[in-house]
Parts: C-alpha cells; structure tokens; sequence
C-alpha cells in the first residue's frame, strides 16, 4: 500500500479460552491503533495484513478474530 506507518503503532491483543461444546474454544480480538492515519484509510491496513498475516491464515476458520480499529484522537483528548 506503501503507507509509512507512525512509529507509535501499536496492537493489543485480547484473547479469551473457553469451552463449548464439551471442548476448549480461543478466540481473538485485535485492538489496532495507527495515530495520524485517517481511519479508513487503517482499516484498509488491517484488514490486509490480517489477510496476510501468516498466523491469521493458519489459524482462518479455526478461532474467531475480531479486528479493531481504535480511534486514538477520542482516546487521547482530555477535557
């Protein structure tokens, strides 16, 4: 895409293990901040490096994933 990504990128990662079903379950949410890209635009990241991720293509269809994109301006601003 040849978008320079800002140097304070960051993704947090929150996993949850249960059982369903008599067996365990892990499923995924990714919590993705990229301060200074407009959110469309970081979506569009995501949602390619989630389809490109080697991890996330070993483990499609076997665990739920949740991508989300955080909007570091409201999370930022004090009032």
């Amino acid at each position: 895409m040849k978008i320079k990504l800002p140097p304070d990128a960051a993704v947090d990662s929150e996993i949850d293990l249960g059982t369903t079903n008599g067996g365990y379950l892990i499923q995924a949410r990714l919590n993705v901040s990229l301060p200074g890209v407009d959110r469309e635009t970081a979506q569009k990241i995501v949602d390619a490096a989630h389809t490109e991720c080697p991890y996330s293509k070993a483990t499609h269809g076997n665990i739920n994933v949740v991508t989300n994109v955080i909007d570091t301006a409201a999370a930022t601003h004090v009032a």
